[in-house]
């Protein structure tokens, strides 16, 4: 493994794109989390598929570079790919509550004492 990062960025025309050392086992890797591999003249470009929205664009770059980076791969993603963390929701009106839960009928019959 090369001491340069792999490095996920969003291109000048929108693209997400992957540069650096890409070795076959990063490619795989990268394969897996959705990129696709174009040959070009001097080695191959590694791109997301274009128009499947920023969303889609952004979790999949993160999901790569999590995985890059389990493998032991130093990774650069850019801060526009982190992928928007859910909004702060209310408590969700169906939580179940204590009275909800199965629970034993409370005894009604007094206690006897032993003697």
């Amino acid at each position: 493994m090369s001491d340069e990062p792999i490095r996920i960025t969003r291109g000048q025309g929108g693209e997400v794109e992957v540069e650096g050392p890409v070795d076959g086992f990063a490619a795989s890797v990268l394969k897996r989390a959705g990129f696709d591999t174009y040959p070009q003249l001097r080695g191959v470009w590694i791109r997301l598929p274009f128009d499947l929205g920023r969303t889609w664009e952004n979790e999949h770059a993160a999901w790569a570079a999590e995985m890059l980076t389990a493998a032991r791969y130093s990774v650069d993603l850019d801060p526009d790919l982190h992928p928007t963390p859910p909004a702060a929701s209310a408590p969700s009106a169906l939580r179940r509550t204590k009275a909800m839960t199965a629970q034993p009928p409370p005894s009604t019959a007094p206690r006897r004492s032993r003697r």
